[in-house]
């Protein structure tokens, strides 16, 4: 059930993440849009769990062993992009500068830290924004796994850019 819970929770947020991102975008948007012939033609499309390949994240982006599955990416007018990470006990992602990203926590019990600040707990439930360029880390905790929905907008087909990967002697302590 707390899954359950938290899958409507995240698909609320994103919901409101793509609205809020068509409003910034100078989309109109109102409780009744107008129709027209280009938005009659469009249709709903779903996305089959499982559909899509998923992949190990790359050595030089993780340490230890996560699992990105995509979950979408953007069409037509949209941005945003998303996809479930899973990481093992102990497994972070390097440092990097995002455009701005969105983590929901589905699962688990990870770390976050900001360059030159604290390392945070994150728990299921948990929604984390990271502004844009802020230098950052995320993962498992070293004793529990963590599962987060990332949603971010990718500038020239690159989501973040990768740096040096989190210190073992700053992720352990």
């Amino acid at each position: 059930m707390k899954r359950f819970a938290a899958t409507v929770v995240a698909l609320a947020l994103l919901s409101l993440v793509c609205a809020h991102a068509n409003q910034a975008s100078g989309t109109a948007s109102s409780d009744a849009p107008a129709a027209t012939s280009s938005t009659q033609s469009q249709t709903i499309t779903i996305t089959r769990s499982g559909s899509q390949p998923s992949s190990t994240g790359a050595a030089a982006y993780f340490t230890g062993s996560g699992r990105i599955e995509p979950l979408f990416q953007a069409k037509d007018s949209a941005r945003a992009v998303g996809a479930r990470v899973t990481f093992v006990p102990g497994a972070p992602t390097a440092w990097h500068p995002p455009l701005g990203q969105t983590l929901i926590v589905t699962a688990g019990t990870g770390w976050i830290q900001q360059w030159g600040g604290s390392i945070e707990e994150i728990r299921e439930g948990d929604v984390v924004w990271i502004p844009l360029a802020t230098k950052h880390w995320h993962g498992a905790t070293p004793t529990a796994a963590m599962t987060h929905i990332t949603i971010q907008e990718p500038l020239n087909s690159k989501n973040v850019k990768w740096m040096e990967k989190a210190s073992d002697e700053k992720y352990h302590k």
